[in-house]
């Protein structure tokens, strides 16, 4: 949630709008067991919650069967992380601990980790209708819109459920049958890659 968006702002607590934190609850039936990203200003009430910047959610554990991600967009100057690590970390909690995953993330399908831990990895995607989705400021509306169009990702086996909910936010692409493919292009990029999400 300290997303680091570059937006005129003071502030870089940009929590999920209560509507999408209502879609999140409703693929996985009422609870979210996991936030990784939460802040002293999270709506999101997940059951367990890593607040930022004191915790880091991605070295803590993220064994638990629902989770859902609204990660730092900028550069995290403490971990020397991005948003590549975030996705990362989402198709390995899916494929490791059979975790259902929702991450609202910034649409970027020629990104390297879109290539990675997206395409091929996720189960559905949705790209939202709202073309500036106005994230909460430090728990309050108000907030400016986004700078860029932004996607809910879904890593589970409920995508009829994910399609049921968020077919009212957005358009959404049934990514089934890229599991398993590999992008051929990032392959080479990625064998040299520094980063081992283990």
């Amino acid at each position: 949630m300290t997303a680091g968006r570059n937006i005129n702002s003071k502030s870089q607590e940009w929590g999920t709008p209560p509507k999408y934190v209502q879609a999140v609850k409703e693929v996985f039936g009422g609870k979210i067991s996991l936030d990784p990203c939460s802040s002293k200003y999270s709506i999101v009430n997940a059951k367990v919650e890593y607040l930022l910047p004191q915790n880091d959610g991605l070295k803590d554990s993220w064994d638990y069967p629902t989770i859902y991600v609204n990660p730092p967009y900028g550069i995290s100057k403490t971990n020397n992380t991005t948003i590549k690590h975030w996705l990362a970390r989402c198709a390995t909690a899916h494929k490791k601990h059979n975790s259902e995953v929702l991450a609202l993330v910034p649409v970027a399908t020629n990104t390297g980790h879109w290539k990675k831990s997206v395409f091929g990895k996720a189960t559905g995607l949705c790209f939202l209708y709202d073309t500036r989705l106005k994230f909460l400021e430090n728990g309050q509306n108000g907030g400016k819109g986004a700078p860029m169009s932004c996607a809910m990702i879904y890593w589970g086996h409920h995508y009829e459920k994910f399609y049921e909910v968020f077919i009212n936010y957005g358009a959404l692409v049934d990514l089934r049958p890229l599991q398993g493919e590999k992008i051929e292009k990032e392959r080479k990029y990625y064998q040299t890659s520094m980063f081992d999400d283990g």
